[in-house]
């Protein structure tokens, strides 16, 4: 395989949802898995295209209790093309399918530089001849409503003819995820199906609760041939073109289906059914289409231009690939959040966590109008936000662990553990820093673009009404003279209460409660730091005052931190919990990355130990370099020195299963500055998680993007210590041995293609010509200032 294609030879059963989220295509408004045209929603393969933002919600009964649950929908299926062959008495054969007639030759390509997906395969038809059949299609990077699929046919052996039905399909269901199939998943209703000669057929739908009306048309086209018969079929959930085509040995026929689609939501349509028509009858054929999309995809690769030697960076580019495919500058015009599992499978339900803590800092210095988009979808929805933390008692915002259309808690009141087979109580909801992580990535947005605009509007909007929550949720224990967060669950997520205890919820998570003081903190700089004006409006819209900044002041300097054995305790009691024989449980189950769901089924449970799903207290040596998290703990009155976090980093690491992929990143990245030797050993578990499911089956389930972005930020940020500060890039690379070349190009305060690679010990700067002003670049030795048109080579300290 070359650096710019991922291929797969064989057709193996067992491995096709893995490879039909893999080889998703799509262009942020929408995505289409991978799936076989031919096939349908079965055990083995699983067809789905998901709208950036298409939810509907759905009543279900579990486990005797009513429950609701919000979906991104799984939409008709356009990519449908299945075809048979007819002989010369008119007698059909059965419809294809690899999983009757096995391919030989079989052959699928994923074409990262062009964003196409080709399938190259030979069956037997009977005994006397063998087809031929070389598809491609494409979900369109130039125009977000179309894509197409190219269909090439060839007989050896015989003459004939070959029946192709190109279908729009109106019966699916969200049916990506095993352990969700006792709930209700039909989510379209309303399906009427058409047509329009002469070859064009169409379906319309609706979402039964959300009301989203989804058009779909597809046109059906031959060159090489005419056909033998032309028909349109509208049924009463399908809408189907069949046509019957003479094959003559040696000579291709080629079928192409272009298809438009639309939904209520888009902006300037008078209606999705009459937009989708209009696009498709305007739309050129394949071979145009491919041309306008492959020429978009080379300006995304220019933009977001990566240069890692070896397999990293083949993986690396197959991440970023899937990154634009979700949050593209198409993504920029939608109203939409950051799924976790992108736009790929149903996993989640498609919903929205933190995981934009993983991916806005890639995306602030290559497409920073996505990230405003991205943080304009959190303000929208800071009225229910505020709702919320007024239901639960406090003050300003509290946002959702998980959410989807319109910002209210999503997060399931029950999931399935599969190895028992029991519903338990889905306590996930607790883990408030969630708005830590949006308050991040407002300042870290400011800070790469320089959008004070956004940073005195809706970003001073949403930090303030964050901070005020935590403010709010901070009480002060006079007997230790600190303020503490009670009730919470950490990043952690296996703990989610203690031991025989009736409250759910833990005290004084280390992560919460730092990152709620770095919240208060950044606040009031930002009030200091407005306009006058500004701040007063501020003032009058939130009714903010004097006093209540006050006590802002005092809780960010007085929120308690646990330690125990010397190191930052996780939560409070972590350091009295049971030790786990680690040894014993990879001896007796191999994989433990799932321990929670282990012990569930044992009858234990894993709040009894010392056990994390993935970093916790570590996620503050992702967020923070180790001078700025010192400065945060001598802030709260408390001495972090690099020996107490060394000796927290190995406490944590021989207690941590590493059952999120996030946790790689997590520990690659804080393992750089602490035990470089270390650290390459969980950033390739990184680059693998979905290349090599190391999850176990969940990736068919939908990519999971923020590790996927994180794995692009780990290069970016975590090894090159880049971080945009004081109005300058600061840099304090860590090279390691396994990854000692590497280069990539960066958007920042108007410089578009600044070119920054490192060679062992030597870092090269390239400014781009242009009338901006010059950059100022900051090593921990130096400062230089490289102007437009300027190359700059820095010898690194200690090389």
């Amino acid at each position: 395989m070359s650096e710019w294609t991922w291929e797969y030879e064989g057709y193996e059963p067992a491995a096709e949802r893995l490879r039909e989220a893999l080889c998703t295509l799509g262009n942020g408004y929408f995505a289409t898995r991978g799936a076989a045209p031919e096939s349908r929603a079965g055990l083995v393969h699983c067809p789905g295209t998901y709208v950036a933002g298409c939810y509907n919600r759905l009543q279900s009964t579990v486990a005797g209790r009513d429950v609701e649950n919000e979906d991104l929908v799984n939409l008709p299926n356009w990519l449908r093309l299945r075809f048979r062959s007819r002989r010369a008495d008119g007698s059909a054969g059965p419809w294809f399918s690899p999983d009757v007639s096995r391919p030989v030759d079989y052959r699928q390509t994923l074409d990262l530089c062009r964003g196409t997906l080709t399938r190259r395969f030979r069956y037997r038809d009977g005994e006397d001849a063998l087809v031929g059949v070389d598809q491609c299609r494409l979900v369109h990077m130039a125009d977000p409503h179309l894509a197409a699929l190219r269909s090439e046919f060839t007989v050896e052996g015989r003459s004939g003819e070959i029946e192709v039905e190109s279908a729009i399909d109106g019966e699916v269901i969200n049916g990506n995820v095993r352990r969700y199939r006792s709930l209700n998943r039909s989510h379209l209703t309303q399906v009427q199906t058409g047509a329009a000669d002469p070859d064009t057929v169409w379906l319309r739908c609706r979402t039964s609760s959300s009301d989203i009306g989804v058009a779909m048309a597809a046109r059906t086209t031959i060159s090489g041939q005419l056909p033998v018969s032309s028909g349109l079929h509208p049924a009463r959930r399908r809408a189907v073109h069949r046509l019957v085509i003479p094959l003559a040995p040696g000579r291709p026929v080629v079928v192409e289906k272009t298809v438009a689609l639309h939904t209520s939501h888009d902006p300037a349509i008078s209606n999705p059914l009459g937009a989708a028509l209009d696009r498709v009858q305007r739309a050129p054929g394949f071979s145009s289409l491919l041309a306008s999309h492959a020429g978009a995809w080379e300006q995304l690769w220019r933009r977001a231009e990566i240069h890692v030697p070896g397999e990293a960076g083949r993986v690396l580019r197959l991440h970023l690939f899937h990154a634009l495919q979700t949050l593209s500058p198409h993504t920029a015009e939608l109203d939409v959040g950051v799924p976790a599992r992108g736009l790929h499978g149903e996993a989640y339900r498609g919903h929205v966590f933190w995981d934009e803590l993983f991916v806005l800092p890639y995306l602030n210095l290559h497409f920073p109008e996505v990230s405003r988009a991205l943080l304009t979808y959190r303000h929208r929805r800071l009225p229910e936000a505020r709702r919320a933390a007024a239901e639960a008692g406090r003050g300003g915002a509290m946002y959702p662990w998980q959410s989807g259309s319109d910002g209210r808690e999503e997060t399931p009141e029950l999931h399935l553990n599969p190895r028992s087979g029991r519903w338990l109580p889905d306590r996930s909801r607790l883990q408030h820093h969630v708005g830590s992580a949006i308050a991040y990535n407002v300042w870290q947005y400011c800070e790469a673009t320089g959008d004070t605009e956004f940073l005195h509007t809706k970003g001073a909007e949403l930090l303030l009404h964050i901070a005020r929550f935590w403010a709010d949720s901070a009480s002060y224990d006079s007997g230790l003279g600190r303020y503490r967060i009670r009730g919470v669950v950490g990043p952690d997520e296996y703990h989610d209460g203690y031991p025989g205890a009736a409250r759910p919820g833990l005290d004084d998570n280390a992560y919460t409660n730092v990152t709620a003081a770095w919240v208060l903190g950044r606040a009031l700089d930002l009030v200091r730091r407005l306009p006058a004006w500004r701040r007063q409006e501020l003032f009058e819209r939130t009714g903010l005052d004097s006093g209540e900044l006050q006590k802002w002041d005092d809780v960010s300097r007085r929120l308690r931190v646990p330690f125990h054995q010397g190191v930052i305790s996780q939560f409070e009691g972590y350091g009295d919990l049971a030790e786990l024989d680690w040894a014993d449980y990879r001896k007796r189950y191999g994989n433990i990355r799932r321990l929670d769901r282990i012990l569930e089924a044992e009858g234990d449970t894993v709040n009894r130990y010392q056990a994390s799903k993935q970093a916790d207290a570590l996620m503050l040596g992702y967020l923070f370099s180790p001078a700025e998290l010192a400065e945060l703990f001598r802030r709260l009155g408390y001495e972090l020195t690099d020996e107490i976090w060394r000796e927290t980093v190995d406490h944590y690491l021989r207690r941590t299963s590493h059952g999120s992929t996030l946790s790689g990143i997590v520990h690659g990245w804080v393992l750089a500055r602490v035990h470089p030797a270390d650290a390459w050993t969980y950033c390739q578990d990184a680059l693998e998680g979905d290349v090599a499911d190391l999850q176990g089956g969940t990736t068919g389930e939908g990519i999971h993007l923020g590790a996927m972005a994180g794995t692009l930020d780990l290069v970016q940020r975590g090894l090159t210590g880049l971080d945009t500060r004081e109005d300058a890039l600061w840099l304090d690379p860590v090279p390691l041995p396994e990854l000692s070349e590497y280069g990539f190009s960066l958007r920042y305060r108007g410089h578009w293609g600044i070119g920054v690679r490192l060679h062992h010990e030597h870092l090269r700067i390239t400014v781009p010509a242009s009338e901006e002003t010059p950059i100022r670049v900051v090593l921990p030795d130096r400062a230089v200032t490289v102007a437009p048109g300027e190359t700059c080579t820095l010898k690194l300290p200690g090389g």
